[in-house]
């Protein structure tokens, strides 16, 4: 090997000395980066691995006995069959994120993956299952009116010349727009708990929506005594648990959905969030699971 004697190049002189001292802290850069990233990637294999076991669950945030966030709690009907099913399919209630689902977002929100699954009093439509999966029915509501106590209202037929509030993108407003939109003044608003309030303040006449969710509403003691449920059903509900297209998970929350009900937790769920108010239709409740929607 050859070796510099001293006073040659490299070893002395200021571009001599600056070469060697520039490249050892360059060096210790690069590999004090790579074993950044290499730590960083064993931190996300890490995490990869442990698994981020949560699923989110869509509910209606506003909907008394059916979907209802109150400070940290969420409640209702809706609520506690997804607690249900989510057990069934191997999460834990602290694995639960609840998101918020708004009645015209729902299709977009299972498209864009901000949502698993949504139970927020959902209708089955082939319109929409043009868009999303459905499983189930786990409970089959009708559409009515609520009303103040002393209306005369007495069905869809006494609404003409009155002012209805309801829902944009529910099957309830669908269902003003066709049937009755020559006589009836829809008002539609974002949310049920909106209506409800119109309703008391006598901005509208009456309120439509599915029985189930409007006796849920009649029932709060805010409105105790001022409101009644018509009890005159004009159309069949059939809900169901909304999914991602052609989601791999259907058969198994159909088939969890049919256990709920056979071992009697359906009931029971059931009647502690809405058995004090609310009778369903028992010609139609439980609903038997159409194993064929998840096709």
């Amino acid at each position: 090997m050859h070796v510099l004697p001293p006073g040659g190049p490299g070893a002395s002189g200021p571009r001599g000395r600056s070469g060697p001292r520039r490249r050892r802290p360059v060096l210790a850069c690069v590999l004090a980066a790579l074993l950044a990233l290499s730590g960083a990637l064993a931190a996300c294999s890490s995490a990869q691995d442990s698994g981020d076991h949560t699923i989110r669950i869509g509910i209606k945030f506003d909907q008394p006995g059916m979907g209802l966030k109150d400070g940290n709690r969420y409640t209702g009907f809706d609520a506690d069959m997804g607690r249900a099913l989510a057990a069934e399919l191997g999460y834990s209630e602290d694995e639960i994120i609840w998101v918020q689902t708004v009645s015209a977002q729902r299709e977009t929100m299972l498209a864009n993956g901000q949502v698993d699954m949504i139970l927020a009093t959902y209708s089955i439509t082939e319109a929409r299952r043009q868009k999303i999966t459905f499983a189930g029915p786990y409970f089959v509501a009708g559409q009515d009116l609520l009303v103040a106590e002393d209306s005369d209202i007495t069905g869809p037929d006494d609404l003409d010349g009155r002012i209805l509030c309801s829902v944009e993108g529910s099957t309830s407003a669908q269902t003003i727009r066709e049937d009755y939109s020559e006589t009836v003044q829809l008002f539609p608003v974002r949310t049920y708990a909106q209506c409800v309030e119109f309703l008391a303040a006598g901005t509208v006449d009456a309120v439509t929506t599915d029985d189930i969710i409007l006796a849920g509403f009649a029932a709060q003691p805010l409105y105790s005594g001022t409101m009644r449920l018509v009890g005159q059903t004009f159309t069949e509900e059939q809900y169901g648990v909304g999914l991602p297209k052609d989601s791999p998970r259907c058969q198994d929350i159909s088939a969890a959905i049919t256990r709920l009900i056979e071992d009697g937790t359906w009931e029971r769920l059931l009647a502690e969030n809405v058995g004090a108010s609310f009778t369903p239709n028992p010609e139609l409740n439980p609903p038997t699971v159409d194993p064929g929607l998840c096709e």
